[in-house]
């Protein structure tokens, strides 16, 4: 069956650093575009970024653009999101999702992806 792994999430400082991945399985990870979002307590979904299949086309939200990088590597099957600079609003938990095919590529809600894991908690304080 599907599964996607989430991992590396934690508490940092303000402008400080974390690398999350997310390992998948049980599907051809290479032939997807795939996506990082999070959702904050007490708030929606929101889209964070996206990536083709081949890692060559990348898209941001506003919100993180210039501050986060999003890459995978097919051969391991897993997706990354380098987060720099971070600021008490990226506090939220990070889940690594595959849209549904033709449900766009910057979805923010959940009935726009057919699979996720199971979440990486990131607290950015002081």
């Amino acid at each position: 069956q599907v599964q996607l792994v989430e991992s590396g999430g934690g508490l940092v400082q303000p402008g400080g650093s974390l690398r999350l991945s997310c390992a998948g399985s049980g599907f051809t990870f290479s032939s997807y575009w795939m996506n990082w979002v999070r959702q904050a307590p007490g708030k929606g979904l929101e889209w964070v970024s996206g990536i083709n299949s081949g890692g060559g086309i990348t898209y941001y939200s506003d919100s993180v653009k210039g501050r986060f990088t999003i890459s995978r590597d097919n051969a391991k099957s897993t997706l990354y999101l380098q987060m720099s600079s971070l600021k008490p609003e990226d506090t939220a938990v990070y889940y690594c999702a595959k849209p549904k095919p033709r449900s766009g590529v910057r979805g923010s809600t959940w009935s726009q992806y057919d699979y996720w894991g199971q979440g990486t908690q990131v607290t950015v304080s002081s």
